[in-house]
């Protein structure tokens, strides 16, 4: 079968790999339709990813067809549409016990610590796929798994009908957070420097857009919020700014939700947490979100049509990614078909 591989840092390649089969009675093999392209392939794919090994078949946004189950599987059947969560966990360290397997001591990411879904099919234990409908357009099955991390950072951030939403970036993660957002009852409000993303951000029912280029966008947010600041501020950025920013606007009592792997340090005061009493809080992968993203889908409540921006079969792949590069600022999704 063909697979995607980031064989090392600046090179990728298809090459052919055994089918995997079914070896346990909790296996379910799945044919790959779609290959969402994520920001974290990205860095993979530039050596700026440092939990990740290679050579690696890259990819953690799949979905699929289900093509053979194992004997003790019960939650889907050969036919079924499904969706991966791609991570694996102990199920014994702290936060397993807490009840966040996505921060395990020993998580695993597929397609970045072990072998993704770039791939003609797969095989993975039965609790890692969740269920479709299936008169949903592959195109639009493989952003549930983006939408999760969305719906984590509203989560994480305890986001609250009435509450005002900050989103700080309209990018892909930005989209999917101020999405959710407003599923959950938040006034959003997203911040960007293109207009474009601002534009179709707005479209996708963002009440309020900001464009920092041209707007102070503290003071524009303040106004907007009555004088207040937004009462959850979500940083999509993830620069040593707007983590700063994120700090100077948000309201007493606030949340602020940090997605950021960057690790050049901000300079935040003490005091500026301290006298409105902050809660900041990290955002990662997600817990337990692809049920709630799922059921916002069967309620017809999350249209996600027009999300993607481009689709490349499996064999232009590399031209997949390097149009992602070229077009960063206003890709949404890029999508590999298989």
């Amino acid at each position: 079968m063909k697979v995607g591989i980031v064989e090392k840092p600046g090179v990728l390649k298809v090459v052919d790999r055994a089918e995997p089969e079914i070896k346990n009675a909790a296996d379910v093999k799945i044919k790959v339709k779609r290959v969402g392209i994520c920001g974290s392939d990205i860095h993979i794919f530039h050596g700026k990813n440092p939990f990740a090994t290679y050579p690696r078949i890259w990819g953690h946004e799949f979905v699929g067809e289900v093509s053979a189950v194992g004997g003790g599987v019960q939650n889907v059947n050969v036919g079924d549409h499904v969706v991966v969560e791609p991570i694996t966990f102990c199920g014994k360290c702290y936060a397993c016990r807490q009840g966040r397997p996505n921060i395990c001591e020993n998580v695993n990411v597929y397609g970045v610590h072990i072998d993704g879904g770039c791939a003609e099919f797969v095989v993975l234990p039965s609790e890692k796929v969740h269920k479709l409908p299936v008169e949903l357009p592959w195109d639009e099955a493989v952003l549930i798994e983006p939408f999760t991390i969305g719906a984590q950072a509203c989560y994480r951030g305890n986001v609250q009908k009435g509450d005002y939403v900050l989103v700080m970036g309209a990018g892909t993660i930005g989209l999917t957070a101020a999405a959710m957002a407003k599923l959950y009852g938040g006034i959003v409000i997203v911040a960007d420097l293109v207009d474009e993303k601002l534009e179709y951000a707005k479209g996708r029912g963002t009440d309020y857009i900001i464009n920092s280029g041209r707007e102070n966008m503290i003071e524009r947010a303040r106004e907007i919020t009555g004088g207040m600041g937004p009462n959850v501020v979500i940083d999509a950025v993830c620069i040593k700014k707007t983590f700063e920013d994120a700090v100077m606007v948000t309201s007493a009592a606030g949340r602020i939700v940090e997605l950021s792997f960057n690790e050049v340090p901000s300079e935040i005061a003490p005091v500026n947490i301290i006298k409105k009493e902050l809660t900041i809080c990290g955002s990662r992968l997600q817990t337990h979100r692809f049920p709630v993203v799922i059921d916002f889908i069967n309620q017809h409540k999350l249209p996600l049509s027009g999300f993607v921006s481009k689709t490349f079969p499996i064999n232009e792949m590399e031209q997949a990614f390097d149009y992602v590069d070229k077009n960063n600022a206003k890709v949404r999704k890029v999508v590999i078909t298989i």
